[in-house]
């Protein structure tokens, strides 16, 4: 009979200040928590419920006579799917042409090789610092005949400033000199090196610049104010908007009606937040490993 010889582990005592201070972090976390969790419940519960429950404030936190008219209303409007599809349109092609060129940018901007790199970026942090406002920007997007056009919400914020400078300090942490010189050495060109090397390697950057891309993506709406005439091509944002502004607009002398129409424009804020903000939550959870890392290692400035 074999007979053990390790040690008895021992757990080392916190001291009373520890456990004091492991606590208080605990109860900090905790209001923390609440105070991100309760605004996501009180809109989810205020979105089925009746619309007299919701303005006269019986919604505390949970639903209170269960409905579903908001989200009826919704989709019973013609225009809800097509700026679904917009928008859907808008953000994966607008991520994809944002990733690609701030990519295209931030790499040869990370290398020491590349001529004329300090000038670039001096002018590239310059934009973020200085713009020409917001007339001149019409009129450049109206002389190149993008106006009333998909590609107006596209082209024209198609690179942020702050995305490239995050892209470049993750490639100057993550892709050494030394690899790049090793395959120089083995005759790989500089597009083969940035797809089979480059890429692979930066899938955490990519997925930061493609949650953040998407999100801005999906949640604009001021250049489709701007540039577009055409109510097929709006975007979910503005048709949501448009609902709100129909169901809160006047003219109506009947206080009965009037008081239908109150009740409920206040449901169909709640609702249309919970249609607009799905997407993102479920393009999140696939991002999220990759997220924390890309913003850390993207936060170190050389």
């Amino acid at each position: 009979m074999a007979i053990s010889t390790a040690a008895p582990r021992r757990r080392i005592r916190e001291s009373a200040g520890d456990r004091l201070f492991m606590f208080a972090i605990y109860a900090i976390l905790s209001l923390v928590l609440i105070a991100v969790l309760y605004p996501l419940i009180y809109i989810i519960s205020s979105s089925i419920s009746s619309p007299s429950a919701v303005t006269s404030g019986k919604v505390w936190l949970w639903p209170v006579d269960v409905s579903f008219r908001g989200f009826q209303t919704i989709f019973k409007t013609p225009q809800i799917m097509t700026g679904y599809g917009n928008s859907l349109f808008y953000m994966s092609a607008g991520t994809v042409i944002s990733v690609t060129l701030t990519i295209m940018l931030a790499y040869p901007l990370s290398r020491k090789t590349f001529f004329g790199r300090s000038g670039i970026l001096m002018l590239v942090t310059f934009t973020m610092l200085f713009s020409g406002g917001l007339i001149p920007t019409y009129l450049v997007v109206k002389e190149v005949g993008l106006i009333d056009s998909r590609w107006a919400l596209l082209i024209p914020n198609a690179i942020w400033v702050w995305q490239v400078i995050i892209a470049r300090s993750f490639f100057q942490s993550t892709i050494p000199d030394e690899l790049v010189e090793a395959s120089e050495i083995d005759g790989c060109s500089d597009w083969r090196f940035l797809w089979s090397v480059v890429l692979p390697l930066s899938k955490p950057i990519i997925a930061v610049l493609v949650l953040m891309y998407a999100v801005g993506q999906w949640n604009a709406y001021f250049d489709a104010l701007i540039y577009l005439k055409s109510d097929k091509l709006y975007p979910l944002q503005l048709v949501l908007r448009s609902i709100i502004i129909q169901n809160n607009s006047a003219g109506v002398m009947d206080p009965s009606i009037q008081v239908q129409r109150a009740e409920m424009a206040e449901l169909l804020k709640y609702s249309l937040i919970v249609v607009a903000t799905l997407p993102v939550l479920i393009i999140y959870p696939f991002v999220q490993r990759y997220f924390v890392q890309g913003m850390l290692v993207g936060s170190v400035k050389g």
